[in-house]
């Protein structure tokens, strides 16, 4: 039993070392995902025995806590501008998709673990839906076509509640005698439409308080943020909703309307939905017991439906669901090897073991196992895969330059970044020759990673990046002046 300090001092090792991970993955490739579940089977009974844990309900506690922050992360950084125009065939991947996957794994998973039909379907629901940190913690360091990327983001910030809905559903007919796959399929609208009005009118309501409220600390409107996520979450599953569609909707909303220290809330939340991925992963490695999940029998059956997923369902799935799409082979390759698993069907894997279904832990150990090979095997070579299949750029270079943005709220004034673009208005002008709205100031213009002073003789260039203190009454006036629509969000 650990004294109060020696439990402290416990979890400063997990953070310090789980973040340096972070670097090594990066660096060698490796998901962080593995990593940070080495580092709870590391400490736990079958390891160092530093822990020990077997605690299921708790586990999926936590781990919906850290999806929803997830979520709300994913969210908030997403443009709407830019997923719109892939926004059909990335909810369809996200349905129909995940449908698909998990049919096609499920008849393998009948047959490889001799279970019923009805238990079957329900391993596929449990692995069938796609790991979005994963992804894009791969592929971070290379420049992916917009279209692209944009398609995997998407699909991997609307495809959990598909999977969640899923798994809940076969269990419940599994464990109850009544119900029925027309209710399922009734269900199934009911809980997505709900979902989805709640996640617009939450994420508006969110906005509207944030930009409302005059609060002493700018570190307070984070937790505002935070606690909107959480309420998004809980009030629509109270409701009967999906709760994590209904938080990824509120923070699209939230992340592309105006915001008051829009950059404080989205560093915060930045680095806690890493704590919180760090958390969850760790949790999850310390439930699994090494010496149950490297049995010779689940790793034959890991490997046989981890196959199945990675070369045929997966595949299958975005072929079929992209037909009539804008998708060249190429991309549809890239798309289906990007398919990569990550905590949630570990999170998924343990509703079974709180139901106390029959096969529940031969459930969660091959899922664990599943989850390890594709991360593995997908996540080591997403990028070697997007370079030989030419869908990468030059290698993104970070700049240099760190400018905090800030919201003057007693001042009603804010700086906002803006990138001039080809759409610009004012491109290729000076500043002396561009009618600015009255209290409107560039305070300085990032160049590549150049830190340019701006003066009457500046030209504004194409890729500049420009930081203008705006008073809130003229950024309607500053959003016509540079062109876009929605260059500069209004109130």
């Amino acid at each position: 039993m650990f004294s109060t300090d020696q439990f402290l001092m416990l979890i400063a090792f997990f953070f310090i070392i789980g973040v340096l991970t972070t670097k090594f993955s990066s660096r060698f490739g490796i998901p962080a995902l593995i990593l940070f579940i080495g580092i709870g089977m590391l400490a736990g009974s079958d390891g160092l025995g530093l822990i020990y844990f077997d605690d299921a309900s708790l586990a999926q506690l936590i781990g919906i806590f850290a999806l929803v922050i997830i979520l709300f992360e994913g969210g908030l950084s997403t443009k709407w501008t830019t997923i719109k125009p892939v926004a059909v065939p990335s909810l369809l991947l996200a349905t129909v998709g995940v449908i698909l996957t998990s049919l096609i794994v499920a008849v393998a998973a009948r047959f490889v673990l001799d279970v019923t039909w009805l238990e079957g379907m329900l391993f596929g629901a449990i692995v069938g839906s796609t790991d979005a940190a994963a992804v894009f913690a791969a592929l971070k360091n290379h420049n992916i076509s917009e279209k692209l990327g944009a398609t995997l983001e998407a699909e991997s910030g609307t495809n959990d509640p598909m999977a969640m809905f899923l798994t809940l559903s076969f269990i419940t007919l599994l464990t109850t005698d009544h119900a029925g796959f027309l209710s399922v399929a009734g269900d199934f609208f009911i809980q997505m439409g709900v979902g989805l009005a709640a996640g617009v009118l939450l994420g508006k309501a969110a906005s509207w308080l944030i930009n409302r409220v005059n609060l002493e600390s700018s570190g307070l409107y984070p937790i505002i943020a935070m606690g909107f996520a959480l309420l998004t979450y809980s009030l629509t599953a109270v409701v009967g909703g999906s709760g994590l569609l209904a938080v990824y909707i509120a923070a699209l909303v939230v992340g592309n309307s105006d915001l008051t220290y829009r950059h404080t809330i989205f560093s915060f939340n930045e680095g806690f939905a890493w704590m919180m991925q760090l958390g969850m992963f760790v949790i999850l490695g310390l439930l699994v017991f090494p010496s149950e999940l490297f049995q010779l029998e689940i790793i034959i059956q890991g490997l046989f439906l981890s196959t199945v997923l990675i070369l045929l369902a997966r595949p299958a799935a975005v072929f079929l669901t992209l037909i009539g799409f804008s998708y060249s082979l190429r991309e549809k390759l890239l798309v289906s090897w990007a398919g990569l698993r990550g905590a949630v069907p570990i999170v998924l894997a343990t509703f079974p073991l709180i139901a106390g279904l029959p096969n529940a832990q031969l459930f969660f150990n091959v899922v664990f196992f599943v989850v390890l090979t594709s991360a593995l095997i997908q996540g080591t070579s997403i990028s070697p895969a997007a370079e030989k299949l030419g869908l990468t750029g030059p290698k993104k270079v970070t700049p240099f330059h760190s400018l905090e943005l800030v919201s003057i709220g007693k001042a009603n004034a804010e700086i906002i970044e803006y990138t001039v673009n080809e759409e610009t208005r004012v491109i290729g002008q000076t500043l002396s020759d561009i009618d600015f709205p009255p209290d409107v100031l560039i305070n300085a213009i990032i160049r590549g990673e150049t830190l340019v002073t701006p003066y009457g003789e500046t030209t504004i260039e194409n890729g500049d990046i420009l930081y203008i203190l705006v008073s809130k009454k003229r950024k309607k006036d500053l959003k016509t002046l540079l062109g876009e629509r929605r260059s500069v969000p209004e109130d």
